[in-house]
């Protein structure tokens, strides 16, 4: 299985297509095979797997992190929340495969040595390669897809397409300068000044490695760095480097809350023309090097020609809480492009659902809603005991990886209606606005104040209530008092 020089899924028809080899697609493929569909072809146009970790980040470094040893056995559940890089698979043989290739020189890996764990992962998929999607229409049987390769038809669609396109703001002149994705080595920037536009991840990714060979450095957007909820954001904290120079006052890097208005590009560099917004204020300066960190687009292609409705300034496609298109019944997306289903976001904070320890998750509950709702093919629902609910649920609370990692986002229901039964892993946003019947959900969320806090939601004849559970400093959420508190909460049902 999952060999490069193997051609299969020839043009034809299929029960699903799925667009993409990246992270994203491979685990998506990896978990309809899994849940049943078994008649799915997988299509990328790269040459081998691993989708934009072929190429980005610019400075080869991670943000999420994995910890070679830990308390609990590579492979295993538990495992999984050391681990935020690798793929997860049904057996221990696909699981953790990242750690593998790290030489421990930090904590988070290399881009080669997640190239290579998804390389890895990628021989348990059967993928066609260089079969590149070109346009996208509907028939009375569902889709047709045209690839270079020829026609593929096929009654649901999963684009597992990425966040990839450069994207850039309509501010005169800055269309002149780089976009992140053409970013050059670090020595090009050697003595320079350089001015990046923007203040996220891409951003200070940029400022952080290039802090040892530029002379000066401004990042520069609207709003400011609110270090106040970072603990919400899936942001760096070693990124932050630039940031902390910036507010003690030394070594040459400034962190600017200033609206951009006009780049203009001169023999020796560059002028930027902003307004400040946090002070009152006009902004110029001259740069030798600007770099637009400004942010990529889903390649959609041809799919908003279709119906498939866009949402942030036609940078992603809308999506239900399952992921599928909010317009287009049966179009799926997988991947980072995940991340405009929002979910509940809940004081602000954000899931992981940009990352690939999120949206791992995400496509095993994607495959299993496919599965069932296109398909017939039912989800087991095991039964439980009335003594095996409460350890059941707090363990997932203290340690599923599902919870830890997608916080307010993924929580696991158990059906509480006619006996007990486990009712998976769900989207929560779905649980919350979904009519059922009697049961209850568990979650690990971010309280107001930041605090990672278990939440239980009860539904009790149409009517559901939150309840936060007790926090504890080492999140264990297992503890007598916390049994108490939800053995109170299911007994009342």
């Amino acid at each position: 299985m999952g060999r490069v020089d193997q051609r299969p899924f020839p043009p034809g028809e299929y029960d699903v297509v799925v667009v993409g080899s990246g992270p994203g697609g491979l685990q998506i493929a990896y978990s309809l095979a899994r849940a049943g569909v078994t008649r799915c072809a997988v299509l990328s146009r790269d040459p081998a797997p691993g989708g934009m970790f072929r190429r980005w980040p610019v400075y080869q470094r991670l943000i999420s992190w994995t910890k070679p040893d830990a308390p609990f056995e590579p492979g295993t559940r538990e495992y999984e929340w050391y681990d935020h890089n690798s793929l997860v698979g049904d057996e221990p043989e696909h699981q953790a495969l990242v750690r593998m290739f790290m030489d421990r020189a930090y904590d988070v890996p290399a881009r080669g040595e997640m190239e290579a764990g998804l390389a890895a992962f990628a021989e348990n998929v059967d993928v066609r390669y260089e079969c590149e999607w070109l346009t996208t229409s509907r028939d009375d049987n569902g889709f047709v897809l045209g690839t270079s390769d020829g026609e593929y038809r096929c009654k649901v669609c999963v684009f597992a397409i990425g966040v990839t396109d450069p994207w850039t703001p309509p501010i005169p002149g800055l269309g002149d300068a780089p976009h992140y994705a053409d970013t050059r080595t670090p020595e090009h920037y050697r003595g320079k000044s350089v001015f990046i536009v923007g203040k996220r991840n891409s951003a200070f990714e940029l400022a952080q490695g290039l802090l040892p060979w530029a002379s000066r450095i401004v990042l520069a957007s609207p709003r400011p760095v609110q270090t106040a909820v970072l603990a919400f954001s899936p942001l760096s904290i070693r990124y932050l480097s630039p940031y902390m120079q910036h507010v003690r006052g030394g070594s040459g890097s400034f962190v600017v809350d200033a609206a951009i208005e006009r780049v203009e590009r001169h023999a020796d560099g560059y002028r930027i023309r902003a307004s400040c917004t946090t002070w009152d204020g006009e902004l110029e300066l001259d740069a030798d090097e600007v770099i637009a960190a400004t942010g990529f687009r889903a390649p959609v292609r041809d799919l908003p020609g279709i119906g498939v409705a866009m949402l942030n300034d036609g940078r992603m496609p809308a999506q239900t809480p399952y992921w599928e298109s909010v317009s287009v019944p049966g179009i799926y997306f997988a991947g980072n492009v995940m991340a405009a289903s929002a979910g509940l976001r809940k004081h602000g904070a954000t899931s992981s659902t940009a990352s690939v320890n999120g949206f791992r998750y995400n496509a095993r509950v994607l495959a299993q809603h496919i599965a069932g709702q296109h398909f017939g093919i039912a989800r087991e629902r095991r039964a439980l005991t009335r003594e095996e609910v409460l350890p059941f649920l707090l363990g997932e609370l203290a340690r599923a990886p599902e919870l830890c990692v997608q916080k307010g986002y993924l929580a696991r229901v158990v059906e509480t209606e006619d006996g007990y039964r486990d009712g998976g892993i769900v989207p929560l946003a779905d649980y919350v606005d979904r009519d059922g019947g009697d049961s209850v959900a568990v979650t690990v969320e971010y309280a107001a104040d930041g605090a990672v806090t278990p939440v239980a939601y009860v539904r009790r004849n149409g009517r559901l209530a939150e309840h936060a559970l007790p926090t504890h400093p080492l999140h264990r959420f297992d503890t007598d008092e916390h049994r108490r508190a939800l053995d109170a909460l299911i007994s009342c049902r």
